[in-house]
């Protein structure tokens, strides 16, 4: 048996304990309070509520996730992430170009922890090259970033 569809209060009290765990997106809180409202109406009425009331705020949760992926991930990966979450593309774009600007340092980092020797054949720098286009780095970043490994 499904259990009856949650009230408005009931909504409210969910989406807050979701937004008490961890920053979401208008998209996605959508998303997961669809299940348990009984219209749509009702739903965004809440999330307006909510965003009237700064509780809720796409520019916050992107800021946010932006710099939890910016340890691991390119601009790229960023920018991709954030808009499969909801984030408009406006906002996505301005934090993924925020990030590029330190990629080939981030980019250095994230080699140094994976990989403790030099590149010594051609395999393993195309090797390494896929990981970094996987984690997001741009191709530009890649040669630059190899390059001045081989320079040394």
């Amino acid at each position: 048996m499904k259990e009856a569809p949650d009230t408005v209060a009931e909504l409210r009290a969910r989406a807050l304990r979701l937004l008490a765990r961890r920053e979401h997106s208008r998209a996605e809180l959508a998303r997961k309070l669809a299940a348990h409202a009984d219209n749509r109406e009702a739903m965004e009425a809440v999330l307006e509520a909510l965003v009237a009331g700064k509780q809720l705020s796409d520019e916050r949760y992107a800021e946010e996730r932006a710099r939890q992926l910016g340890r691991k991930f390119g601009a790229a990966r960023i920018r991709h992430d954030l808009m499969a979450k909801g984030v408009d593309a406006g906002t996505a774009e301005r934090l993924a170009g925020e990030s590029a600007a330190d990629d080939v340092e981030r980019a250095r980092a994230i080699l140094a922890r994976k990989y403790r020797l030099p590149v010594t054949a051609a395999a393993e720098r195309a090797k390494r090259m896929r990981f970094l286009q996987q984690r997001g780095f741009s191709v530009e970043v890649i040669r630059k970033l190899l390059s001045s490994i081989d320079a040394v």
